[in-house]
């Protein structure tokens, strides 16, 4: 019987391990899979290669795992806004490393390994310094950069509801990096709000497959 309820945080984000590369969803606090974060942070895990849309909000979440010092490195598009102190700190200091991807291309490297595609070319970023040392290309009389896919040990993500062969439902703009991380990563690990019993989730409703989740685990436990 396919069971993917974990019945704890802990037990959930038990075997990430050191240097792993781990993606957490999120466009901000929205779909960001806080309790998933906190159980992380408790775990200990260290030298982790982040992949989120920013690099945290505040003290809490995202921002609380790089205050804790277990990030070595961040890839995201949108690195500063008026609450990352904490993440702005951490760089100025030197004690974090930065890979800025532009937003479309991040989403698009995210998705890219998920597909098994193994690189794209994007006209986003040619001429700047994001594109020094990659291959370019003409094509149609336009400039494009080469970009590699991203891929993850891990991907952190928040869902609405799930059910326990690991398919997925998303509240709103919650939805955000979800779906394509749970593809691009060896194992996903969902934060839901509710489990419900097979048959409950409308099939046609349904956005992320079991077949790309690993682990279930509701965000009270």
């Amino acid at each position: 019987m396919i069971d993917k309820i974990t019945g704890s945080l802990q037990q959930a984000v038990a075997d990430i391990h050191d240097g792993a590369t781990v993606m957490i969803g999120g466009f901000g606090n929205a779909g960001m899979p806080s309790a998933l974060i906190d159980a992380l942070i408790a775990q200990g895990a260290r030298d982790l290669t982040i992949v989120n849309n920013n690099a945290g909000n505040g003290d809490t979440g995202l921002a609380a795992l790089l205050k804790a010092g277990q990030v070595k490195k961040i890839i995201c598009s949108f690195p500063r806004q008026t609450d990352s102190y904490v993440f702005d700190a951490l760089y100025r200091a030197g004690k974090i490393e930065l890979e800025l991807t532009p937003q479309g291309n991040l989403a698009e490297r995210i998705r890219a390994a998920g597909a098994g595609i193994g690189g794209f070319f994007s006209p986003t970023g040619f001429g700047t310094l994001l594109a020094e040392g990659k291959e370019t290309r003409l094509i149609d009389g336009r400039q494009y950069v080469l970009e590699s896919p991203i891929h993850a040990d891990f991907a952190l993500i928040k869902a609405h509801r799930g059910d326990r062969w690991g398919n997925l439902v998303y509240r709103k703009t919650a939805r955000n990096f979800g779906p394509i991380m749970a593809m691009a990563a060896k194992c996903t690990i969902a934060q839901v709000k509710e489990v419900v019993e097979l048959g409950q989730l409308d099939p046609e409703h349904i956005v992320t497959p079991g077949i790309f989740v690993q682990r279930i685990v509701l965000e009270t436990n």
